[in-house]
């Protein structure tokens, strides 16, 4: 019986990433939007399942992530970075339940639930 492993990665900060090198992942740490957009491209490339990456570094490149969006892969997660979150990864959310369901299940944060 042949086992496959998914290729999986994190992307953004070093402090933050780093930590998941422990985890077997592939780690990319950059500092700038065209480290975070390169990176993000060659592993789609690669055909990396899921791609963990810090919230500023998707808000950095938020076309290109949304191109990923349509696709099965990769998955691509947004995590909190060294200053924790800024609702980036939240928000994706909101909207990927929005869009699949019609209205905010979840409601906003005007609507008292989260």
């Amino acid at each position: 019986m042949r086992v496959m492993r998914t290729k999986m990665a994190a992307v953004g900060e070093k402090d933050v990433v780093l930590a998941f090198k422990a985890l077997g992942l592939t780690v990319i740490p950059t500092q700038t939007e065209a480290e975070v957009s390169a990176a993000v491209r060659k592993l789609a490339m690669e055909k990396y399942a899921v791609i963990f990456i810090t919230e500023d570094a998707a808000a950095a490149i938020p076309e290109q992530i949304s191109r990923y969006r349509e696709e099965m892969l990769p998955a691509i997660i947004p995590i909190p970075g060294s200053r924790g979150s800024n609702n980036y990864g939240m928000s994706r959310i909101h909207a990927n339940v929005e869009k699949a369901v019609g209205v905010d299940i979840l409601l906003t944060k005007e609507g008292n639930a989260e």
